[in-house]
């Protein structure tokens, strides 16, 4: 079960969660202006957006942190067979672990978090990993990303817009603060569906705020869509 991208691609069998539009959002979306050197991507998974940030960045050091198992030697794989192998790590521990005994702070970390409720919970037990919020809680995920993010650092993440407020919240109490966020729909008809927000340890006073619609039918895609994603999609 291979992904194939514009410059590098996926194997996905082992991991449980596969990839989506919500990984492709976010790697493509992430603010580099700041050209940060050394990249921190939480809950790796497949390694797909630590690999869309080492095709869109001149990163030095791109780590992908991963506590299951399969999905690790999964990312572990794609690192290797790609063309940026060289510039990229996965560790096998949990991101609260990593947070313990920092050994160095991030320019740039990025999270696409578990969110589902209990609600929701399966018999795959792989699978209730990567999509539950209790494995992963938004405080403990924040808490992290204060120890481990540098002073100048960007903090990029993608959430259920039905949590932005409460996610924000948080991450004000882990003096972290929003100056971008960017709401997503499926189409012009559906409601916001996702938050992308960027966090920086400097509070602004002015966020930009905008509105991304991915297709305006199935499988017609938006400009903006378009726009974004051009660069790794094969048929963008």
């Amino acid at each position: 079960m291979i992904f194939q991208f514009k410059k590098f691609s996926i194997q996905q069998q082992k991991a449980a969660m596969k990839i989506g539009t919500d990984a492709v959002l976010l790697g493509a979306w992430t603010p580099i202006n700041h050209r940060p050197f050394s990249i921190l991507d939480i809950g790796t998974g497949t390694g797909i957006i630590a690999l869309m940030l080492a095709q869109r960045t001149a990163a030095d050091q791109i780590d992908g942190i991963e506590i299951e198992e399969n999905a690790y030697e999964q990312t572990v794989e794609n690192f290797e067979n790609s063309p940026y192998n060289d510039r990229l790590f996965c560790y096998h521990a949990s991101v609260q672990e990593l947070a313990t005994e920092p050994d160095d702070l991030y320019d740039l970390i990025v999270c696409n978090p578990p969110f589902f409720t209990e609600n929701y919970f399966s018999d795959d037990e792989k699978r209730n990993l990567a999509r539950f919020e209790s494995s992963l809680p938004f405080e403990e995920l924040l808490h992290a990303v204060e120890v481990l993010l540098d002073t100048e650092g960007v903090f990029s993440v993608i959430i259920p817009f039905a949590e932005e407020e409460n996610f924000i919240n948080i991450a004000q109490k882990n003096n972290l603060f929003p100056f971008q966020i960017t709401r997503t729909k499926g189409t012009f008809e559906s409601p916001i569906k996702r938050s992308l927000i960027a966090f920086a340890k400097k509070n602004s006073q002015d966020v930009q705020i905008s509105e991304l619609i991915i297709e305006h039918t199935r499988h017609n895609y938006t400009d903006e869509y378009i726009q974004l994603t051009k660069d790794f999609y094969l048929k963008m």
